[in-house]
Parts: C-alpha cells; sequence; structure tokens
C-alpha cells in the first residue's frame, strides 16, 4: 500500500459517511495515479501551479488600485480556503477538495474585479466568472490542453455562484465560505479605506455578528458547523443566515455600489470596451498562444479570453501603450 492509498483508506475510516472520497473522484481524461497525492490534493497543487492563479495577486476584488494591506484576487482566494477548510474539518468532510474549489473559484476573474466583468456582459451579453474560470481549467491552461481537474473540482468551481448549487456538501460549503469571506474582508477594507465606520452597520448584523470583521467570520463559521453537523447537506441558522443577508444588503449599498467608487468603474469598463474593439479590429497584435487557438474558438472568444485573463496593471499598460502617446506617458515619471 502506497501512501496515497493509504491516505485514500483513511478517508473512509475518519470522514462523515457524507464526504466525498478522493477514490470515487472521476476525471474526463484517465491518467495514471500519483503514488503520494489523492486526485483531489493533485487538483489543489495544479491550480495554485497554473498562471490563472498566479495572476490573481494583481487583479481588483474591490479596491482599484488600492493600497498594499487591501484584499486582491489571490488573497481573498488563499481566505476562502482557509474558512472553507475549517468548515469542512468541523463536520469531517473532505478538506483536500474543498481548498482545490477555493483556490480555483475565481481564477476567471477579469481585471478590475466585477467592473471588468460587467463590462465584457455589455460587450458579448453574458459573461460570468465562475463559467470563465471553469473555461480555463478546462481548455485554457498549459498552453490550450488544461488541467483535467476532478469532476468533483471543476463542479464546484463553476457552481459557487449562480442558481445552480454543486452536488458536494464540500462545493456548498465554498460557496457560502466565499459569501463570508468577501462580506467579512470587504468590510474592513472599507474601513481601512475611510468609507464606513463598525456604528455605520444595521443593528441586527451587530447583535447577531458583532462588529469586528474577525468576531463575524467566527460567528458565521461556528454556525454552519453546528448547523449542518450529521446532516447531509451545508446550513445556516436562521438568525445568523438573515444577519449575513443583511450584511450583504449594507455592503452592496455602502461598497459594491457606492458613488464614491463609481468613477474607477467607469474607467476601468472603459478601458475593457477599447481594449476589445481594437484586438476585434487588429487580432494579429494578440499573443501568438492566442492567434493560434482562433480557429478553435473563433476570434470573439478569443480576444475575450485575452483580455479576461489581463491583471489590471497589465490592462492599463497595453492601454497606454495603445491610445495614450509615448512622450506623454513618459513625462508622468
Amino acid at each position: 500500500m502506497n501512501i496515497r492509498e493509504r491516505i485514500e483508506a483513511q478517508e473512509y475510516k475518519l470522514m462523515s459517511p457524507f464526504a466525498s472520497k478522493s477514490r470515487e473522484s472521476v476525471r474526463e481524461k484517465e491518467e495514471e495515479l500519483c503514488n503520494f497525492r489523492t486526485a483531489f490534493q493533485r487538483d489543489r497543487d495544479r491550480i495554485i501551479h497554473s498562471k490563472a492563479f498566479r495572476r490573481l495577486k494583481h487583479k481588483t476584488q474591490v479596491y482599484i488600485s488600492p493600497g498594499d494591506h487591501y484584499r486582491m484576487r489571490m488573497t481573498h482566494s488563499l481566505e476562502v480556503a482557509q474558512i472553507s477548510r475549517t468548515i469542512a474539518r468541523g463536520l469531517m468532510l473532505n478538506e483536500d477538495l474543498t481548498e482545490a474549489i477555493a483556490l480555483g473559484h475565481d481564477v476567471g476573474h477579469t481585471p478590475f474585479g466585477h467592473s471588468g466583468e460587467y463590462a465584457l456582459r455589455e460587450i458579448i451579453g453574458k459573461y460570468n466568472h465562475n463559467e470563465q474560470s471553469l473555461r480555463i481549467v478546462e481548455y485554457l491552461e498549459r498552453n490550450g490542453t488544461g488541467l483535467n481537474l476532478t469532476l468533483e473540482v471543476k463542479d464546484g468551481i463553476v457552481n459557487h455562484t449562480g442558481p445552480n448549487k454543486p452536488f458536494t456538501l464540500e462545493g456548498n460549503i465554498v460557496r457560502i465560505g466565499d459569501r463570508i469571506a468577501y462580506l467579512c474582508h470587504d468590510y474592513d477594507d472599507g474601513i481601512r479605506a475611510g468609507m464606513l465606520r463598525p456604528s455605520d452597520l444595521p443593528d441586527k448584523v451587530v447583535s447577531v455578528l458583532g462588529s469586528n470583521p474577525s468576531n463575524m467570520i467566527t460567528v458565521m463559521v461556528s454556525d454552519m458547523i453546528t448547523a449542518s453537523e450529521g446532516k447531509n447537506q451545508i446550513l445556516m441558522s436562521d438568525a445568523v443566515k438573515e444577519a449575513m443577508d443583511e450584511l450583504r444588503e449594507f455592503m452592496f449599498k455602502r461598497i459594491y455600489h457606492s458613488v464614491d467608487l463609481e468613477p474607477d468603474r467607469k474607467k476601468a469598463a472603459y478601458v475593457i470596451h477599447k481594449l476589445y474593439d481594437y484586438f476585434m479590429v487588429n487580432p494579429g497584435a494578440l499573443p501568438q498562444e492566442f492567434l493560434d487557438r482562433e480557429e478553435r474558438w473563433g476570434l470573439q472568444t478569443t480576444v475575450i479570453d485575452y483580455i479576461a485573463g489581463l491583471t489590471d496593471l497589465f490592462a492599463v499598460n497595453i492601454f497606454e501603450k495603445l491610445f495614450i502617446p509615448s512622450k506623454w506617458i513618459a513625462a508622468r515619471y
């Protein structure tokens, strides 16, 4: 019995009967098994080592061009993984599957956060970052061959948001853990940015969750574990769920749809629109690896794939190179 087989056997002995077992996982393409890592551990590693994951360190979470202590997409993904693993461990579910889903759930996010996502949606009529995340791990990574992740991880990634729920409990943990993470750390960043004060929170939120971001996470995580223990579904108590929903409504009003952030959101959308228009007319300016994909996917999809994968700074740099006279750029420095 090798290390992987020993770990797989331990999953049946130690985990909840509702946990996803790595030995039962499914890949679209069969491949030789690893001697020391389970299928979900390999998926986690493939995501961490992917180019799409590395780019998240320079992609906006909420605040465009913030300071060093504000969250970016990578730190968000790490926080989702930490929160979700804590819940999975408390419920004796599969932590490796949970972590893989959490780390991969946002790899399809655009530059400039949801502003970039909405801009691409305006352009082509339909763009969702969760679907792009799935597209990246299935088709675009590894020079177009994809990561060949397990069905369980891919399902959790594409269904971490949207109308459909994941078929695993681990995926459902990430679906809620993602919301816990972004509400609490975006609230924390809002305080840092001077846009919020703890006293601004609705009374119901404070009475149930508190006003300290760390305590708020603790309340929601512990509630999920308590409400879901021994059950074949992931739950929250009514009181905590209602408080979280009210916090979300508050954050949308005060931060996500804030008029103070609207100028930067419009500028970001303008950059996305201009880059799209340019590359649709000048596809030869795309990198060769994207030109090689055009025959398979068509020009529009290829251009969208390229723009969606850009980091904030790289998108701005391309925009400046294409549309700003070079002497003006140099004069800034």
